[in-house]
């Protein structure tokens, strides 16, 4: 298991820094290829709907980790 990786990326036209470790920074770009937007975009999108309490590189776990389990179970 990788550690955590810190990376910049721009959003909405402002710079900011993501935390992740290889493995969700891996599905989140698998997830941007599979809506055939860039993974900026898709982090974009996160960071609109998150909770304020929330931060964004926790968001994007959680925004990961709740596509894989719908992709395991999907709604009947």
């Amino acid at each position: 298991m990788s550690g955590i990786v810190k990376r910049s990326l721009s959003i909405r036209g402002h710079r900011t820094s993501i935390s992740l470790e290889d493995a969700f920074f891996d599905e989140m770009a698998r997830l941007a290829e599979e809506r055939s937007m860039s993974l900026a975009a898709l982090v974009a999108e996160i960071d609109a709907t998150r909770d304020r309490r929330t931060n964004l590189s926790s968001a994007l776990r959680l925004f990961v980790l709740e596509h894989l389990k719908q992709r395991r179970n999907p709604v009947q």
